[in-house]
């Protein structure tokens, strides 16, 4: 769980994002929202915030596994829409992504593949949402944009961030007061995108660590070394979290042009 100064007051920024879902759904002319749930802490939170905003009937949620999710994500998702009362399809993934990867006339590398999985799923978002007027919510954290720890143009691809602005330990705290499941709000994070799949497996440092390292960095602006006591991590820690951050500016930032 978060500590110090990335604590958050849950209830107060519960009605903070329910507020931000409603205006920007009704300044879109929209209808509702749809998203991918998958069984994490992030979606979960998205979809009860989207839930406690619109109402159960104007949310729609996706469930997208591959072969490799794992059962027990699949299982945690269809009950937590079951208990908001949201209606929720299942789609499997696994046969479009294969049919797509062996069309190829080129032998894709693991990261390739797995970017196809997450651009799938936007593309089956964006089917629903432009055939019920509906927008995508994306499920996004702060500690994912900073680290450009996500596909850009696949779980990137959205339509507005509802939690974009929380660290992944304040999305488990407000995910603890919306009352999502604590086996939710305690799974570790993984994105799934290939057998055994960890945040920590790309990741400069667990969550807990690398949050502290953030907040120092870009809200207390913090030095390198000063970030890395508070952390409780190495100096080179916090110079691989800098280095992800830069050479994942691109994804923050509209495509290079000559427009102006």
């Amino acid at each position: 769980m978060a500590t110090g100064g990335i604590s958050i007051n849950p209830r107060k920024e519960a009605a903070r994002i329910e507020s931000f879902v409603r205006k920007i759904v009704k300044d879109s002319s929209a209808k509702g929202v749809v998203l991918g749930l998958s069984g994490g802490i992030d979606s979960a939170v998205v979809g009860a915030a989207c839930m406690r905003a619109l109402g159960k009937d104007r949310v729609l949620v996706l469930l997208m596994p591959s072969d490799h999710t794992p059962e027990v994500d699949v299982s945690d998702a269809l009950k937590m829409a079951d208990a908001w009362g949201v209606r929720a399809l299942k789609i499997p993934i696994s046969r479009i992504t294969e049919l797509i990867t062996s069309s190829a006339k080129v032998q894709g590398t693991k990261i390739a593949k797995a970017n196809v999985e997450a651009r799938l799923r936007m593309i089956l978002l964006y089917y629903y949402a432009n055939s019920l007027g509906y927008l995508v919510a994306g499920t996004g954290d702060r500690s994912e944009e900073e680290m450009g720890f996500y596909t850009k143009f696949g779980d990137g691809g959205v339509d507005f961030l509802p939690i974009a602005h929380l660290f992944k330990t304040q999305v488990r705290q407000l995910g603890a007061y919306l009352r999502v499941p604590k086996s939710v709000v305690d799974k570790p994070a993984s994105p799934q995108l290939w057998p055994g799949h960890k945040a920590s497996d790309e990741l400069p440092a667990e969550y807990d660590k690398l949050d502290v390292l953030l907040y120092e960095v870009f809200d207390l602006k913090a030095s390198a070394s000063a970030a890395a006591r508070k952390a409780k991590v190495p100096p080179s820690v916090v110079e691989r979290a800098m280095r992800m951050h830069r050479n994942s500016s691109h994804k923050r930032t509209l495509p290079p042009s000559l427009l102006g």
